[in-house]
């Protein structure tokens, strides 16, 4: 073990009617990349709040190089060396890379320097940026290294990273982890935060896992399968998804032409998309963040209006049906932004059932709202899904994101559609909650419903799609049988080789 940088000692946070971290304790080295693993709920985002100050512990302590370390707020923590690379990108599209940096510094240097900086710290590591771009305009992953940039500017000891990887190509990840290893080999300690358990064995030296607030484990990732990983997470053995063979059904769906401006400056417009998915089929949609998802989910949704092309549903024309409408027809739509687009942040879990749940589930009759029917609906999703809350009555904000996400899926599943179409289904949720979500997926793809499943998560993909498409600058590439595509092809469909793909089908 190398010397340590971070050590915490029992520490503990409570919140009415939950306890997040009970008595963690655990240390991490300078130059080590020290995994901390858990499922959704677990207590990892309120232990990293609390190491960045942005959460003040109960009990327990913290030291830092030796010295007691107990930030008031982000601000002493950065002064101290903690810089944090959140799961959430927290940039102004109208601004440039330069000027999304120096919002971050409290005392920044001329915006001359500031951009030369910017170059030179972006060369050295891998991570070239142009500090003069309008961040509106980069993709996901360079998005991603404004963030991570900004933090090396702060010579950080340690750098929290949650989730980095969500948005990137796989070649994008390559690039992430050359850097994060040379930053540990010049003695950075890196604390990174994924579900992705892959990942984990392939960058990390230790593992620490929580289990309900408490730490059940420290592992070495390089020697721990990552099947017994998320077993120590869960405390049970995990069943992979499992698909039944059954017979092509009839097209449910069939886009031809698609085409669409982009709804804001920073926007992607759609651009001829056709294809068809059948009852009991899984078509799976990939894509680097920024390509068309939510447009195209919009445009299915009916909450964004196409200038050409066709929504046909069973062949029924609904490009000019309107979100409920849709709805009532089976076409069900959930989207990547789970607070605020999915979910009603400040409603009851119960409200927020209601929400889409009105029409298909028969919650109102003669004008008035059926609230009994509404709660036990909530309670159904809540108890079929394994949403963890103390019941309908708390709002989709007490939840933590993973959570959140059962939930909103659960809704959807849970209304009989004809079509469901999902985006980032599984994004930011634990390893047995990602099992459990894919296999509802592959369940109701089993029943006769046609799903589509647009994701980031490429393990993902692969192992619920019958069919690929990559999805890139608004335009979808014709579709392959996801079986035997390999992770290299993959990539180049997403960095838009569609020509490439088109050969491969030829053939």
């Amino acid at each position: 073990m190398s010397e340590t940088l971070l050590r915490l000692d029992g520490l503990t946070k409570a919140y009415p009617g939950v306890v997040a971290n009970r008595e963690v304790s655990f240390q991490i080295g300078r130059g080590e990349i020290h995994a901390l693993l858990g499922e959704n709920g677990a207590g990892k985002s309120t232990l990293v709040k609390t190491v960045y100050g942005l959460v003040k512990p109960d009990a327990g302590t913290m030291t830092l190089n030796g010295a007691g370390f107990a930030p008031a707020d982000p601000g002493a923590a950065r002064r101290a060396g903690v810089a944090m690379v959140f799961q959430h990108f927290s940039l102004f599209d109208a601004m440039t890379v330069a000027e999304n940096i120096v919002l971050g510094m409290d005392d920044p240097p001329s915006p001359r320097a500031i951009a030369e900086e910017v170059r030179r710290v972006s060369r050295m590591y891998g991570l070239p940026l142009d500090p003069d771009r309008v961040v509106g305009d980069l993709s996901a992953g360079e998005r991603q290294r404004v963030e991570i940039i900004r933090c090396l500017l702060q010579d950080p000891k340690l750098l929290i990273m949650d989730e980095p990887t969500s948005v990137l190509t796989p070649q994008e990840v390559d690039i992430l982890f050359l850097t994060l290893r040379k930053l540990a080999a010049e003695g950075t300690a890196i604390l990174y935060i994924s579900h992705k358990l892959g990942e984990i064995a392939a960058l990390c030296d230790t593992a620490t896992v929580l289990r309900q607030g408490q730490v059940v484990a420290t592992c070495d990732p390089r020697r721990t399968a990552p099947r017994e990983m998320a077993e120590l997470m869960v405390g049970a053995v995990l069943q992979a998804p499992v698909r039944v063979s059954r017979p092509e059904g009839p097209v449910l769906l069939r886009l031809a032409g698609l085409t669409a401006p982009a709804p804001h400056r920073f926007g992607t417009a759609l651009k001829e998309i056709s294809v068809t998915v059948r009852g009991g089929e899984v078509l799976g949609i990939g894509g680097v963040a920024g390509n068309g998802q939510d447009e195209l989910i919009a445009a299915l949704s009916g909450e964004m209006r196409v200038t050409d092309g066709m929504v046909l549903l069973a062949e029924v024309p609904m490009g000019r049906a309107s979100v409920e409408a849709r709805r009532a027809a089976g076409l069900l739509c959930a989207p990547e932004e789970r607070l605020g687009h999915a979910a009603a942040p400040d409603m009851t879990l119960t409200e927020n059932a209601l929400l889409t749940g009105v029409t298909r589930k028969g919650l109102a009759r003669n004008g008035f709202l059926r609230w009994s029917d509404a709660r036990a609906f909530a309670e159904n999703i809540i108890a079929v899904f394994d949403v963890r809350t103390p019941g309908p009555g708390n709002t989709a904000r007490s939840l933590s994101g993973g959570n959140l996400q059962k939930f909103v899926i659960g809704r959807e599943i849970l209304q009989s559609p004809q079509v469901l179409v999902v985006n980032q289904p599984t994004w930011g949720v634990d390893a047995a909650a990602a099992a459990a979500i894919r296999q509802a997926l592959l369940t109701l793809a089993d029943e006769g419903v046609a799903v589509v499943v647009i994701s980031q998560d490429l393990d993902e993909l692969m192992e619920v799609s019958d069919r690929f498409c990559a999805l890139t600058d608004g335009r979808l590439s014709k579709s392959r049988p996801a079986r035997g595509l390999s992770v290299d092809e993959i990539g180049m469909m997403l960095g838009g080789a569609h020509d490439l793909e088109a050969a491969h089908v030829a053939e």
